[in-house]
């Protein structure tokens, strides 16, 4: 989550859905570390649109060739969940791109506070759906301000991976496919960026059990659980959203943007 180390140009990964067929419709942008476009997801008898919605970790190392390939994705609006301290370490490379940079920091913590503490990915979770919804509404509806959209935070894996997840969700998407989408971070980030990051947080907390969960994995069963979570205590990821300010009208928007014609 937070130390990556300068990295090289990313090559095509494989689906991991189906090992050794690459996943053509991730675009590829030298230096953003897992990137894709969150459309083809099924939603009951339609799916999600492509070219809307984007998820990433940072852009703090786009270089020459990443800052174009970027530009080449249509942005309109960049969604950055990263804390004060984070963006000013590894500020995002996006000069010259005419985009719209929305700040949500969406911990209320430092980020090294949750490896303090050695919180679990479900008790991290948690903490984002109830501490931090108002951020999460506010990425919404920067969503449906602006598209096509890139949200991302460091990794791309929790902050972004908990707020698309609710997002979707929210737009009908099966519960399978978002937890399908959640998990495809695990395979997606780089195994030299994961030993690295790993062996900086151990260093600082040697006691800490839940390291690598944190930085480098993304359990189908954990975003399962907390689906389950919000539908069992809000009724379902919608009302979530509702109950903490998204009028009805903006769910419904968010279906329209978000889903193809005849959802």
């Amino acid at each position: 989550m937070t130390g990556d180390p300068p990295s090289t140009d990313p090559v095509e990964p494989e689906d991991p859905a189906a090992p050794g067929r690459l996943a053509f419709s991730d675009p590829v942008v030298p230096g953003a570390v897992n990137l894709r476009d969150i459309g083809g997801l099924r939603a009951g008898a339609t799916r999600t649109r492509y070219g809307v919605v984007f998820r990433s970790g940072n852009l703090a190392r786009l270089g020459a060739k990443g800052g174009p390939a970027l530009a080449g994705l249509g942005l309109r609006r960049i969604i950055d969940l990263r804390a004060d301290d984070e963006v000013a370490r590894d500020p995002s490379r996006t000069e010259g791109l005419d985009v719209v940079t929305q700040r949500v920091p969406l911990f209320l913590g430092s980020v090294d506070s949750f490896f303090r503490d050695d919180l679990s990915l479900d008790e991290m979770y948690r903490l984002i759906i109830e501490e931090s919804s108002e951020g999460v509404v506010a990425v919404v509806r920067g969503i449906l301000a602006d598209q096509p959209v890139l949200v991302h935070c460091t990794a791309g894996k929790d902050r972004t991976g908990v707020t698309v997840a609710l997002t979707l969700a929210a737009a009908g998407v099966d519960a399978d496919e978002v937890v399908a989408d959640y998990s495809r971070t695990e395979a997606l980030l780089p195994a030299r960026r994961n030993r690295y990051v790993v062996a900086l947080i151990r260093s600082m907390h040697p006691r800490a059990v839940n390291v690598e969960d944190l930085v480098a994995r993304s359990p189908a069963p954990v975003m399962r659980a907390l689906l389950a979570d919000i539908d069992q205590r809000y009724g379902s990821a919608a009302e979530y959203l509702r109950t903490h300010g998204l009028a009805h009208d903006e769910i419904v928007e968010l279906r329209r943007v978000l889903l193809q014609r005849g959802a």
